[in-house]
């Protein structure tokens, strides 16, 4: 008889700590329910004033920008970096009164998640303005590679500009990965093995392809100071005023017709020079 009323006390102690626990775990709450309060108007409030003070220095301009580059457009989204910093700044914030609100609850293991995730996005932020970076130089890079291709009439200028920009797109890419602290070292070496490959591969395609359109370009090198529009030659057996010459072929007025000739026959034939 006398084990019911040892069991009975069990409970009684039992029921007595949870219930002190509970009383001593109410004001965590509140205290943590009231941080978090606080948290959201400040963040609330930071976000607002940041996007409004970015809106007006203009950085929007940026993202136009971006907007702008053929492959962002394609897709299809509208990019405003005040309202994407703003977004970014509201929940940093709000993440730091979160972690003020688990400590106060004193439950460790949610407070050091938190923590990392607070840590974590500072690396974030810096592997994003990284790659926004890496895009506007790569656009530049590819518009100066076509333009570049266009100035000697180059006809695959688009498609080399296109590898360019997608080659350094991959090393900013890679870069911001590894900014985040993600371990790209698989990917890295994947990398290189692919790029060896392909610019092997179009390094030997594209030499026997486009050897005369080089050969034309060489020469115009050295056929620039000796020929000039208004002259009259002889090339082989073709005789004729020159009227335009650009940088892989010149131009020759034979009678009521016009020969192209390519600028690497100015170095392998006889030209005779009539005036």
């Amino acid at each position: 008889m006398d084990r019911v009323p040892a069991f009975v006390d069990i409970l009684i102690n039992t029921f007595t700590t949870l219930i002190n626990q509970f009383i001593d775990f109410v004001p965590r709450i509140i205290g943590a329910a009231f941080i978090m309060a606080i948290g959201f108007g400040v963040a609330k409030a930071l976000a607002l004033l940041v996007s409004k003070l970015l809106e007006r220095v203009g950085i929007n301009r940026i993202g136009d920008r971006l907007t702008e580059i053929d492959f962002i457009k394609r897709l299809k989204t509208e990019i405003r970096l005040s309202d994407l910093v703003s977004k970014v700044l509201y929940y940093f914030v709000l993440l730091i009164f979160l972690m003020a609100a688990t400590e106060t609850l004193g439950v460790s293991a949610i407070t050091e998640m938190v923590k990392s995730l607070v840590d974590f996005i500072p690396r974030l932020i810096a592997a994003a303005i990284m790659l926004q970076v890496g895009v506007l130089v790569a656009d530049a890079l590819k518009g100066a590679v076509i333009t570049l291709c266009q100035s000697f009439n180059i006809a695959s200028g688009r498609l080399l500009g296109m590898i360019v920009f997608f080659f350094f797109l991959i090393i900013t890419l890679i870069s911001a990965l590894g900014q985040a602290g993600i371990n790209t070292e698989l990917l890295e070496s994947s990398f290189n093995l692919l790029i060896g490959g392909i610019i092997f591969a179009f390094a030997v395609g594209y030499g026997m392809a486009s050897r005369d359109v080089m050969a034309n370009i060489l020469s115009s090198f050295y056929s620039k100071n000796r020929f000039y529009e208004g002259q009259v030659i002889r090339v082989g057996d073709t005789k004729g005023t020159i009227i335009r010459m650009d940088n892989t072929s010149l131009t020759l007025q034979t009678g009521d017709t016009t020969t192209i000739i390519p600028l690497q026959s100015l170095q392998a034939s006889n030209v005779e020079v009539f005036n």
